[in-house]
Order: structure tokens, then C-alpha cells, then sequence
């Protein structure tokens, strides 16, 4: 079963790290470093399914996990990433329950629930065929997280979250603070009352919630809030921080 899901099952919170730049090194460095799972986002980051793999690859290889932010709730594209090896994926922008409907009905095989499309002993998700018990389990295998990032999503959140196959509900607080006109101001009381409302809901239907730290918090108030998995840095801002400060060291010992 996978690993991550197992890990929900026992209450465990799960801290993660964005990889952005489409590089398996990236990724790969960031489990060694600390971070045992790896967000792969395809929706803002670099790459496509080649890229993806490659760097799923590397963290599985460095004993981490990954999960794949795809760009859209595409069916193409979810048959795709699944045939391929992702068990654990995030679906932004997923506003209404007939939206949701449509992933579940691309992600779960029919007679399990949906209507996805049969491929998978041609890819990596069946080990090219050798495992043949993946139709039974691919259901249970799978972790599936529809983003709520929008005013209309937090209308429509009980009745997405309560679909059979949705798992976590992941909050994407900078979209859904530009959906009320409060774009980068996660600060403003509106914006704050929405994601409240949020966590509200979630608590008194017993729904998972995952998000990014900062806007609720650091990750001991956001844990403390009730979320169960937390992203926090991201490669390229690791990056871009790190050489600024090592310019500014720089000029400062030579002026």
C-alpha cells in the first residue's frame, strides 16, 4: 500500500518539500537533506510526464516519497502520471462536485468505481507487467487530493470531500485569497476568515486537510489546526535565497 497513506491512516503529520526546477538532482538532494517527501509540482514547475518520472525516480531512490501536483484534473493526463508510476497525486482548481467527478471517474478503474482507462501492464505503475495483483489495489493504492483554492470550492467543500475516493482536501491559500481580490495579502482578515471557514467545515466532517506553511502559520500552529500534510520550502527559493545571501557576504567583505 502506499507509504504516505499508510502514514495518514496512523494520525502521522507529513512534511514535504517543493520541487520546482525539474531536476532529479534537486529533488533527489532534498530527501538526503531531510525531506523524505517530495511535492513534483507540475502545475508552476519546470518539465512534463519525462521530467517527472526521472525525478520520482530519484527520490524513491534516496529513500523518500513524491507526490505529483499535475497541472489540470485532465482524465488524459491522470491516465497518463497512474499507468506511470504516481500513487499520490494533487489536482488544483477543483471547484465543484461534477469537476471532482470527473478525476475520480479517470483515476479508478471500472467496476471500482470510475471509468479509467486500461493500460497500466505497459507502464511503471504494474512494474511493466510483473505485478499482477494492481487492478485490486490500485483503488486502496492511490492518494488523491483536489485542491480547494477558490471562494466557489469552499461553498461546494462538504460535498466534494465526501466523493468515495477523494482523500484529502489540499487548501491553496494564494488563489483562493485572489478569488475575494486578495491576491498576496494572506494577512487580510477576509482571507483569514475563509481559510477559518475551511478548517471549520473539515473538522466537523472529519475531512483531511494538506496545505503550505505560512499562511496559517508555522508547521507546529498549522499541525495544531488540524492539517495532516504540510509543503514548506521550495528548491528554487532555496536556491535564489542561499546565492543572495552569499553575494551580500561577499560584498560585504570586500567593501
Amino acid at each position: 500500500m502506499n507509504p504516505l497513506k499508510q502514514r495518514l491512516a496512523k494520525g502521522e503529520l507529513i512534511t514535504a518539500a517543493w520541487a520546482e526546477m525539474g531536476s532529479a538532482d534537486s529533488a533527489e538532494l532534498m530527501v538526503y537533506a531531510g525531506f523524505d517527501t517530495i511535492v513534483i509540482d507540475g502545475e508552476h514547475g519546470i518539465g512534463y510526464l519525462d521530467q517527472w518520472m526521472h525525478m520520482a525516480r530519484a527520490v524513491e531512490a534516496a529513500g523518500g516519497n513524491h507526490i505529483l501536483r499535475l497541472p489540470s484534473g485532465d482524465p488524459t493526463l491522470i491516465k497518463r502520471v497512474l499507468d506511470h508510476g504516481f500513487r499520490s497525486l494533487i489536482i488544483p482548481m477543483v471547484n465543484t462536485v461534477e469537476e471532482a467527478r470527473v478525476i475520480l471517474d479517470a483515476a479508478i478503474y471500472p467496476g471500482h468505481g470510475g471509468g479509467r482507462g486500461y493500460g497500466s501492464p505497459l507502464g511503471r505503475t504494474t512494474k511493466y507487467s510483473i505485478n499482477e495483483n494492481y487492478l485490486a489495489e490500485s483503488r486502496d493504492d492511490l492518494l488523491l487530493m483536489l485542491q480547494c483554492e477558490h471562494h466557489i470550492a469552499v461553498d461546494n467543500l462538504k460535498d466534494i470531500a465526501a466523493l468515495d475516493g477523494v482523500d484529502m482536501i489540499f487548501v491553496g491559500p494564494n488563489d483562493l485569497a485572489g478569488s475575494i481580490g486578495y491576491l498576496r495579502r494572506l494577512g487580510e482578515k477576509p482571507v483569514q476568515d475563509l481559510l477559518e471557514k475551511i478548517e471549520t467545515t473539515a473538522r466537523e466532517n472529519n475531512i483531511a486537510l494538506a496545505s503550505i506553511t505560512g499562511a496559517r502559520g508555522n508547521w507546529a500552529e498549522c499541525r495544531d489546526k488540524g492539517y495532516r500534510l504540510l509543503v514548506g520550502p521550495a528548491d528554487v527559493l532555496e536556491l535564489v535565497n542561499a546565492i543572495r545571501k552569499a553575494a551580500a557576504e561577499r560584498d560585504a567583505q570586500l567593501s
